[in-house]
């Protein structure tokens, strides 16, 4: 999921900050990466969301899932949600927020959608719905310059782990069990970006986060950053709506659309675009609330 040469201030741009939104209309006829209006799809869209502008929230400190560029949030899922809302044929404003705040915020009505790289889990299940539509694992990434290796998770004991707040990397790291007396030490951050900067700066001696993103955080780096290990605990992303009747139609409806644009191409010309093909689903297994754990 990354790999194209974006500005390397997006390591250090400090995201929580912002709290930029981008207003999108949503028109037919659009590019092989913009989807095209589909009436059958559309009509899909719960009475209660028809003519209003369906409030998005995504947390743009995940290149290439979302990230600012300049002041324009881009990545793939933001390409993606424009080819939905064309296909929907819907109105979206997408806010950029701290991560740890959205499904709250979905649950609050603040937001009727949540777009930013969700693993679907079984716990997130208890309070959203999920739309899945993409798949990673957890990557691992160093210091160049570090004798560090990345085998499992017991690799971490004895050492500081540095994460985003909210993530399954948090959750996991948590749990790692350590013998010998060795304890993990996990770092928690508001952003992708300060997460790592613990890193260049030795506060922490691993980077943990969704594996297309450690990858692309490496390729930026300069050559600060190396990979390491493979990745692991492969799931499927999810976009989330409501745990409610109009959220559930509204996760039906964008089940639908997904699924046109994987028949139309608009789907695998958006990962391609973004070098993410290696985590693509087919349209079977674009299911609604498909956690594995």
């Amino acid at each position: 999921m990354k790999r194209f040469s974006r500005l390397r201030s997006t390591l250090v741009v400090m995201g929580a900050a912002s709290l930029l939104s981008a207003t999108v209309v949503s028109v037919a006829g659009a590019s092989s990466t913009g989807g095209v209006y589909n009436a059958k799809d559309a009509a899909l869209v719960p009475a209660a969301l028809k003519g209003t502008t369906l409030q998005v929230a995504t947390d743009a400190s995940y290149p290439p899932d979302e990230y600012l560029k300049g002041t324009a949030i881009v990545g793939f899922d933001l390409d993606l949600m424009k080819a939905l809302a064309t296909t929907l044929g819907v109105k979206y404003k997408e806010s950029n927020v701290t991560f740890d705040t959205i499904l709250g915020g979905i649950q609050g009505g603040r937001y009727q959608v949540g777009n930013s790289s969700f693993t679907d889990e079984k716990s997130r299940e208890k309070t959203v719905n999920f739309v899945d539509y993409f798949q990673a694992g957890e990557g691992v990434y160093v210091k160049k310059s570090s004798s560090y290796n990345f085998k499992n998770l017991q690799s971490f004991c004895g050492y500081t782990v540095a994460v985003e707040s909210g993530t399954s990397e948090l959750t996991d790291a948590k749990a790692v069990k350590c013998m010998n007396g060795k304890t993990v030490k996990v770092l928690s951050f508001a952003t992708q970006n300060t997460a790592n900067l613990a890193v260049s700066s030795g506060q922490a001696q691993f980077g943990f986060l969704d594996s297309q993103v450690a990858g692309y955080v490496v390729s930026i780096s300069g050559g600060a950053f190396r990979l390491t290990g493979k990745p692991i605990n492969v799931f499927p992303y999810g976009i989330a709506t409501a745990k409610t009747p109009t959220g559930l139609a509204l996760a039906k409806a964008l089940q639908a659309a997904f699924k046109t644009l994987v028949a139309n191409g608009t789907y695998h010309a958006i990962l391609a675009h973004w070098g993410v093909t290696a985590g693509a689903l087919s349209a079977s297994q674009m299911v609604l609330n498909g956690a594995k754990s």
